[in-house]
Order: structure tokens, then C-alpha cells, then sequence
């Protein structure tokens, strides 16, 4: 059942979430994953414990994990992301995400994005989406009021020299309707479905992305605009993401976005 996944995609990125925390602030090891990219201890042990909870509870499933690699085979495949935003979190930043995802021949159908920190919890099943903090759960709300659009900086660019999310940030015209904002963690997704943020970009092949997958589920299930970076269907042509709260912030970033193409 849906409800029964949604419960354990919570309890496995608690599980996590408790190893984060736990680790935050210690001396930890990291492991070179190419490109400037790594892994810490913190990253490797959130991992297994998220695992270790999804195992007992379906040992039929596969599993992707961003440090492990996909375990097992069949048609449910769970996402994992144990630490969204490593170098902030070993840099000594708390903006950090926990993500599980299930997807199925249905699509993603269970997601929760966590925030280890401030301890809220935001999922998405059966098309609702919400934030649970503190006991209390509510719906999630996408709003453009912020005017805070948050970009991935962070490399590969596919789309270069084309498009770079740099020259987006640079367009007078982004300036004018939008501020910018670089969380580097998908933790930023999920808060575009939260109407924290107007909106999310990001360049880059994101299909049964650990990373991407739960956001993108949140802000489909709250309502947002989600198309691909030159506002095709998702996981096509360009690739990419644009995540917007509503119909008239989508359209100006493609507007934006159109532009660097153009040149």
C-alpha cells in the first residue's frame, strides 16, 4: 500500500537523519568520488542505516543508493540520497536533505525530502503533498511571493556553452523579477512545493535521479509548474529542471533561459 510505503520512506530518512545529526561537527573522512566530488563517513553511514530499514521491510525491492550503487532487481526501486549537500555539510552548514523516493512502473510514487536539522519532514503519495514538524502535519503551499529563485551551480553543465545557470543568475532581466539564492542541496526543491522559494533551476540529466527524484514529486504533488530547462516534458530534449510555484514564474524563466540559448 501507498500509505505503508510513505510511513517507511519517513522511518528510513529518519534513520538517516538521526546519523547526520549525530556526526555533524566531528572529524570525518572523506572519499574521493572524481571531478572534486566526495563522500564522508557521515554520507557512507546514513546510507546503511536508510538501507537497513528498507531491507527489513521489503527485501523483494531494489534499491539505488548515491554511495552504494543499485541493489537487487523487479519493478520497485527505492531512491536514495542519504546526504543531500555534502560540502555544506562538511564545510559545518546545516543545509542538508535526507532523500528517499520510490519509484515504480507508476512513476515516483512515495517521496519524502527530510531536513535533518530543522527536523521537517516533507512527502508526497497518492498526489498530496506535506511537511510534518513537531507532530503537527500540514499541506504544502507553492507561492511565487518570495521572488527567491534558487540555481544549481554545481556541475556538469550538459547544455554548454549554450546555457550555464551562471549567465542566468548574470541577465539583467533576472534581476528584476527574481534574487537569487544557491543552497547547493535539494533540500531547495522541496522548498519551492513549500513556497519558500518562487522557484528551482538546474541544468543536467536527472531521470531516477537519488537526487532529484523526491523534490520533483513534492513540487508535482503540490501543484507547481515542473518542466524540463526549455519547457518540455521532463526528462527529454535539453534534460534539466525548472520547478516553478506557479504558471507566470515558470513562463519568465523560460524567457530567461530562451535567451541564453539564443545567443
Amino acid at each position: 500500500m501507498t500509505t505503508d510505503d510513505l510511513e517507511l520512506a519517513i522511518a528510513a530518512a529518519e534513520a538517516g537523519a538521526a546519523v547526520v545529526r549525530s556526526r555533524f561537527g566531528t572529524r570525518l573522512d572523506r572519499f574521493a568520488k572524481g571531478g572534486g566530488d566526495f563522500a564522508t563517513e557521515a554520507d557512507i553511514e546514513a546510507e546503511r542505516a536508510i538501507l537497513a530499514v528498507l531491507r527489513a521491510a521489503r527485501p523483494g525491492d531494489a534499491v539505488h543508493g548515491e554511495e552504494s550503487g543499485r541493489i537487487g532487481g523487479g519493478d520497485r526501486t527505492w531512491l536514495v540520497d542519504p546526504l543531500c549537500g555534502t560540502l555544506n555539510y562538511a564545510a559545518g552548514a546545516m543545509l542538508v536533505a535526507v532523500n528517499v523516493a520510490l519509484r515504480t512502473p507508476a512513476g515516483t510514487t512515495v517521496a519524502v525530502s527530510m531536513d535533518p536539522f530543522a527536523r521537517e519532514t516533507f512527502s508526497a503519495a497518492a498526489g498530496v503533498a506535506r511537511v510534518r514538524r513537531d507532530g503537527v502535519e500540514a499541506d504544502l503551499v507553492p507561492t511565487p511571493r518570495s521572488a527567491l529563485v534558487d540555481v544549481n551551480l554545481d556541475p556538469p553543465f550538459p547544455n554548454g556553452p549554450a546555457f550555464h545557470p551562471a549567465r542566468l543568475l548574470a541577465d539583467p532581466g533576472f534581476g528584476e523579477l527574481f534574487r537569487p539564492r544557491v543552497v547547493s542541496s535539494t533540500l531547495a526543491v522541496a522548498w519551492v512545493a513549500a513556497g519558500r522559494r518562487a522557484a528551482y533551476v538546474t541544468d543536467g540529466d536527472l531521470r531516477d535521479s537519488v537526487h532529484f527524484a523526491a523534490g520533483i514529486a513534492l513540487c508535482e504533488a503540490a501543484g507547481c509548474v515542473v518542466t524540463g530547462l526549455r519547457g518540455q516534458p521532463l526528462h527529454t530534449g535539453a534534460g534539466g529542471l525548472v520547478a516553478a510555484a506557479d504558471q507566470r514564474t515558470h513562463a519568465a524563466l523560460l524567457d530567461l533561459i530562451e535567451r541564453q540559448f539564443q545567443r
